[in-house]
């Protein structure tokens, strides 16, 4: 990175960070730190929530899933349109009608207290986890350009994110999100557009999107289907995308309190349904588009010698070790290889990554969340490199300190006041809140140290930890909203069964995890069903 990139990178945070400071003065209680007093109109919460489910790993990540995988994992966000509709429907009205700080306040007034305790429990690991690799992501990238200890990078992200997010809650995440967006737009434009402006002149858009499709980078539906039989360990296909991207959406927008807490700062139930609906009508589009960008480049890389490994640090730590001579000797049978050989590149690039394997063990050596950067790094104009870097860590700080504060959220809501203190003032509340806030910083911090050994993209990794809790999740939601002759004892054991074999089915790898999400929404339904015909009836509570 030059002066310019630099320049460009500390201004545009900056610009952010003072955005979010002149715009987080709210009233020092709950209703002001968690849900903005209510005051924000639906394009802001539209923004809020797209700036909460887009972070830095959509734009890391998805280019390189693409460039691997080809356009198919669009399908994963196909059931989300009739998701947000369902969600306007059934969940916003009762959210707004009981005022409430979490959605998890609900199940008490339906089922009980220790329903509505798990069920938060569920929410704060699955949440945690997944934002500790969203604090990864942007670590990633600084200690890729800067030669930086990725533990210590890690720290230094999640502390300034903690800051940030502490300063203002809710109101301060919803305003800084909507610049974070149109500055992130039009990067992510800009860059696909040089992709394409520095191919060969005879190669324009419509030709790079030929050469991605003639290398099945172009399969947007796929039916699943191989020999006859459809498979279920196929990750993405329609039905998994329609069905269990539906489930999945269903509990992500309706159940999990870092979205469910952008909406409820709406101003009106007309301005949460609005902000959901349109969610639906661009989210899919926008996914698109991230990932054609990674198309795009594996078109780029038919006409210019793509790297061995994308993970330079890796391949300069390999060198160093027994392996390094064989590398070099690869690496000169690879430099005679034409751009256009997607064969042989592709074999040599395997006995690559196998020896970077061997020289590095127990590292791992997926480099797919490298591809976007090192495409950046290596072909961008000073600058514009800059703006890109501060894009990614824009997303970062959005997803990241939505997380964080709906984490809080809960904790103090759900849990502090629930059964420590009842009875603080709204200046402690205020200040509790803050203090819940750094602690499941330092929760993600410490989840983010491990997050270099997952194996996956980072994309899928944090999906995949949606599906396992998600589905448990939903089921309750849905159980509390229809299902009424299901009372709180047999939910709550059934709930906990279905989250154990939910594990196990993950564990066992039987199945797609996308399908982990109707399964576990499922499972709580059959067996809390069941369960009620053995269990002494529960008055529901109303």
């Amino acid at each position: 990175m030059g002066y310019t990139d630099w320049i460009v990178l500390i201004g545009t945070l900056t610009l952010i960070i003072s955005y979010g400071i002149y715009k987080s003065r709210t009233s020092h209680n709950l209703e002001g730190y968690f849900l903005s007093n209510h005051d924000m109109p639906w394009y802001l919460v539209l923004l809020s929530i797209m700036g909460t489910q887009a972070s830095a790993i959509t734009f890391v990540s998805a280019p390189g899933q693409a460039y691997t995988d080809g356009m198919r994992f669009v399908q994963y966000y196909f059931g989300l349109p009739l998701a947000m509709i369902v969600i306007s429907i059934v969940f916003v009205p009762v959210f707004r009608r009981l005022k409430v700080y979490t959605a998890y306040e609900f199940l008490e007034e339906r089922f009980d207290s220790r329903t509505r305790t798990f069920t938060s429990i569920l929410f704060q690991i699955s949440r945690g986890l997944s934002t500790g690799i969203s604090i990864y992501a942007p670590s990633l990238i600084l200690s890729s350009l800067l030669g930086w200890n990725i533990y210590y990078t890690n720290i230094i992200m999640g502390g300034l994110l903690i800051i940030y997010t502490m300063s203002g809650g809710a109101r301060a995440v919803a305003h800084t999100q909507k610049l974070q967006l149109v500055i992130i737009f039009a990067g992510m434009f800009l860059a696909g557009y040089l992709v394409v402006k520095l191919m060969p002149e005879n190669i324009h858009f419509r030709d790079a999107l030929r050469i991605g499709g003639e290398s099945g980078k172009m399969n947007i539906i796929t039916t699943g289907f191989e020999g006859g039989a459809f498979n279920w360990e196929d990750k993405y296909n329609i039905w998994s995308g329609l069905i269990g991207g539906l489930f999945l959406a269903l509990s992500y927008f309706g159940t999990d309190h870092s979205q469910v807490g952008r909406y409820l700062t709406a101003k009106s139930d007309k301005e949460s349904k609005l902000g959901l609906l349109m969610n639906g009508v661009v989210k899919v589009p926008m996914q698109f588009m991230i990932l054609l960008l990674g198309v795009l480049i594996f078109s780029f890389y038919q006409f210019h010698k793509a790297p061995l490994h994308f993970n330079e640090a890796q391949v300069i730590e390999a060198h160093q070790t027994q392996y390094g001579a064989e590398m070099k000797k690869l690496e000169a049978a690879y430099a005679e290889v034409s751009p256009g050989d997607i064969q042989t590149k592709s074999a040599y690039r395997s006995q690559y990554t196998e020896l970077i394997r061997k020289a590095l063990p127990g590292q791992d050596v997926n480099d797919t969340n490298y591809i976007f950067l090192r495409f950046v790094m290596d072909y961008l104009p000073e600058g514009l490199i800059g703006l890109l870097i501060a894009i990614i860590f824009l997303a970062s700080w959005g997803s990241v300190a939505a997380a964080l504060n709906s984490l809080a959220a809960c904790t103090i809501v759900d849990i502090h006041k629930k059964y420590w203190n009842k009875n603080l003032t709204a200046e402690k509340d205020y200040r509790y809140s803050k203090l819940y806030t750094l602690f499941w910083g330092i929760f993600c911090i410490f989840v983010a140290e491990f997050a270099g050994n997952i194996g996956n993209s980072l994309i899928e990794t944090v999906n995949i930890l949606g599906s396992i809790f998600y589905g448990v999740i939903l089921g309750i939601f849905l159980v509390a909203f229809w299902i009424k002759y299901i009372r709180a004892n047999a939910l709550f054991y059934g709930a906990l069964i279905s989250q154990v074999l939910v594990i196990v089915a993950y564990k066992l790898n039987i199945i797609s995890f996308l399908w982990l999400n109707v399964i576990g929404c499922l499972l709580v339904i059959i067996i809390g069903s069941g369960l009620q015909k053995f269990i002494t009836p529960k008055a529901i509570r109303n």
